[in-house]
C-alpha cells in the first residue's frame, strides 16, 4: 500500500513539464527531480550544447527529455518559446521558471539597459510564458506553476539591486497567477532558495569569507545543495500540492528566518 499511496500524491507520470533555465544550477535539479518522478521534461536555455547534454544525463537516468533553445531576454523571445513548444507538444502541465540573470554592479551604476535586461529575464518571461500557458492549464482544470525566486524578495543584498526587485515582483506575480487560475485546479507557486552554489552565484562563492559567514547564518549550519530542491519541486509540481497555492516556499536552511 505504502508504494500506491505515495505514488498518488508525488507521481508526475504522464505530465508534460516545461523548465526555463533548465540547463544549469536550480533548474537543472528541479528537471532531474521532475523527470525522475515520472514527467515528460523539455529544459530551454541559450546554450545548445549544455543543452544537449542535460538532456544525454536526463535520458542516460531512464527519464523523457528533450530541449529547445530559447533567450529570454525580450518578450518576443518568450512568445517563440511558448510557440515552439506548442507547435511540438501542446501545453504544458507544469511550467517552472528558473532562468534568470544577476547583473551586480552597486545601484547607483546600474544602468537602464541592465535593469531592462535583469527584469525581462526574471519577471517578463514568466509573466508572458503565464500568460500564454495558464488558461489552457485552468481550461484542462490541472496545472503547476513553479517560479524560483530567491531571498532577494524579502531583503536586500549588496550589489544585486535589479534582481532583488525582480524577484520581490515574481512572489507578488506568484500571488496574482493563483488568484486567477487556482480555482480552476491551476496551482501557482514559488521556491525562494537560500544561497547555493550554482552559476548565478559563482562570483560570490569565490569568496571563502563570505561563503562560510552565510553557512552560519542558517539554522542548518551549511550553504545549499542542488538536490536540496528536488523535493520542493516534485512536491509542489504534483497532485500532493492541490490545495498549496500562492505561496513562496523558502528551501534555505533557515536563512531567512534568523
Amino acid at each position: 500500500m505504502g508504494h500506491s499511496y505515495l505514488d498518488g500524491l508525488f507521481t508526475l507520470e504522464g505530465r508534460r513539464a516545461l523548465v526555463t533555465g533548465g540547463s544549469s544550477g536550480i533548474g537543472r535539479a528541479v528537471a532531474q527531480a521532475l523527470c525522475a518522478a515520472g514527467a515528460e521534461v523539455v529544459v530551454t536555455g541559450r546554450d545548445t550544447e549544455r543543452l544537449g547534454e542535460t538532456v544525454h544525463a536526463l535520458r542516460a537516468e531512464g527519464g523523457t527529455a528533450a530541449w529547445l533553445a530559447a533567450d529570454l531576454s525580450g518578450r518576443q523571445g518568450a512568445h517563440r518559446l511558448a510557440d515552439a513548444y506548442t507547435q511540438q507538444y501542446g501545453h504544458p502541465h507544469i511550467l517552472v521558471n528558473s532562468a534568470g540573470v544577476n547583473i551586480r554592479p552597486p545601484l547607483g551604476e546600474l544602468s537602464e539597459a541592465d535593469w531592462d535586461h535583469t527584469l525581462d529575464v526574471n519577471l517578463h518571461a514568466p509573466f508572458v510564458l503565464g500568460q500564454r500557458f495558464g488558461p489552457a492549464m485552468a481550461e484542462d482544470g490541472w496545472g503547476r506553476v513553479i517560479h524560483i525566486a530567491s531571498q532577494q524578495a524579502v531583503r536586500a543584498f549588496g550589489d544585486s539591486g535589479a534582481y532583488g526587485v525582480s524577484k520581490a515582483a515574481l512572489t507578488a506575480l506568484t500571488r496574482s497567477q493563483a488568484e486567477a487560475w487556482s480555482r480552476h485546479g491551476v496551482c501557482v507557486n514559488a521556491i525562494a532558495p537560500g544561497f547555493v552554489d550554482t552559476p548565478l552565484n559563482e562570483a560570490v562563492f569565490r569568496d571563502p569569507v563570505r561563503t562560510e559567514a552565510m553557512a552560519r547564518r542558517t539554522m542548518a549550519g551549511r550553504n545549499g545543495g542542488l538536490s536540496d530542491f528536488a523535493g520542493a519541486a516534485v512536491f509542489l509540481a504534483g497532485d500532493a500540492c492541490a490545495y498549496v497555492t500562492g505561496q513562496t516556499l523558502f528551501v534555505d536552511g533557515g536563512f531567512s528566518v534568523t
